[in-house]
C-alpha cells in the first residue's frame, strides 16, 4: 500500500501522508454509527469533558473504565456557567473512546483489513496490537484545542513502538484545525510519560526537550479519506476549532507485540478481553 518514497518520508519526518485512503462509503458508514452512538448517550450518565491541560486534575473514573468500552465525552467549552449544554449534544461532544475498534462492528470493519494490515507491516510493525481508538470530532466554534505531546507518553513500550493510524473524515485544514507536526521531531526525547497506578494516574516529566513553534513546525492539511501515519515519538499539535465547520477525525493507536508493553499504561487487557490485531 506505501511506495518506497512514502516509507522514506515515514522513516525521515516520522509521517506518511495517504491520500484516498478510504472511501466515501466508509466514512459514510462510519460517521453515521457515531451519530448514532452520540444520540443514545445520555448526558445524566456521565459529563465528563475531554482535555489535554492538567490532565491528572481531569481524569475520572469514567474515563480510566473507557479504556475498554465506548464512553462519550463533552467538549471543554460544551456547558455554561449553570452547567447546562449550550448547544445541542451532537454539537457538543469532544470524542467517543476508546475501544469501539473491538466492541462495536461497524467501527471493527473500518479498523480492519488487509490493507491497513500492509501498511503496519510496511512501518514495522511485527506483530500489530491495537489499543485505542477515538472517533474526534472537533466541533465547529467549541472545538478544544489538544495541546503539544508525543503518543508515546499514553502507550510506553520498550523499545518504542506505538504507531499513530490518523484517518480524515472531513477535510482537515488550517481553517477548522488540522493536525500540526514536527518533521523529524520523532528523533527527539520522550519528554513525558503517563502512568497509571489503579484509579490514580500522573504525569512524568521525562525530558526539558522544548515543544515545537511555528519555526519548525508545519500543518497536515488532508483531504476526507486520507490516512495520515505518524510515529510514537512525533510531537503533534491541533489548535481550537473556532471556525463553522467541523473537523470529524477517527484515530487507532497501535503497538508492536514484539516489544514489552508497560504494565503501568493507562489501558491494559487481559485474557478476557484480549488485545488484537489487523
Amino acid at each position: 500500500m506505501l511506495t518506497t518514497e512514502q516509507i522514506t518520508q515515514f522513516t525521515q519526518d516520522g509521517y506518511v501522508i495517504v491520500p484516498d485512503f478510504k472511501t466515501a462509503a466508509e466514512i459514510a458508514a462510519l460517521r453515521e454509527r457515531a451519530a448514532q452512538i452520540v444520540y443514545a448517550f445520555d448526558p445524566a450518565q456521565s459529563r465528563s469533558i475531554f482535555t489535554t491541560k492538567e490532565q491528572e486534575q481531569h481524569i475520572d473514573h469514567y474515563f480510566l473504565n473507557s479504556a475498554n468500552n465506548i464512553s462519550c465525552f463533552f467538549e471543554e467549552e460544551a456547558f455554561d456557567v449553570q452547567g447546562n449544554l449550550r448547544q445541542d449534544k451532537s454539537l457538543s461532544i469532544n470524542k467517543i473512546g476508546h475501544a469501539m475498534h473491538d466492541l462495536d462492528p461497524v467501527f471493527s470493519a473500518f479498523s480492519r483489513g488487509p490493507a491497513l494490515a500492509k501498511v503496519a507491516q510496511q512501518l514495522g510493525l511485527q506483530q500489530p496490537q491495537i489499543w485505542q481508538s477515538m472517533y474526534i470530532f472537533k466541533q465547529p466554534g467549541i472545538g478544544g484545542e489538544v495541546r503539544w505531546h508525543q503518543d508515546a507518553t499514553y502507550f510506553e513500550t520498550d523499545p518504542v513502538s506505538v504507531t499513530t493510524f490518523w484517518f480524515a473524515l472531513e477535510d482537515a485544514t488550517l481553517d477548522n484545525s488540522c493536525l500540526w507536526a514536527e518533521p523529524g521531531g520523532h528523533r527527539t526525547a520522550m519528554r513525558e510519560r503517563f502512568v497509571r497506578e489503579g484509579d490514580l494516574v500522573r504525569v512524568e516529566k521525562l525530558d526539558a526537550t522544548p515543544w515545537p513553534d511555528d519555526s519548525t513546525a508545519v500543518p497536515l492539511e488532508v483531504k476526507a479519506g486520507s490516512l495520515v501515519c505518524f510515529h510514537g515519538l512525533l510531537p503533534h499539535y491541533s489548535a481550537p476549532n473556532r471556525s463553522p465547520v467541523s473537523r470529524h477525525a477517527y484515530t487507532l493507536h497501535v503497538t508492536d507485540g514484539a516489544t514489552h508493553y508497560s504494565p503501568q499504561n493507562w489501558i491494559q487487557r487481559d485474557a478476557s478481553f484480549p488485545v488484537r490485531g489487523f
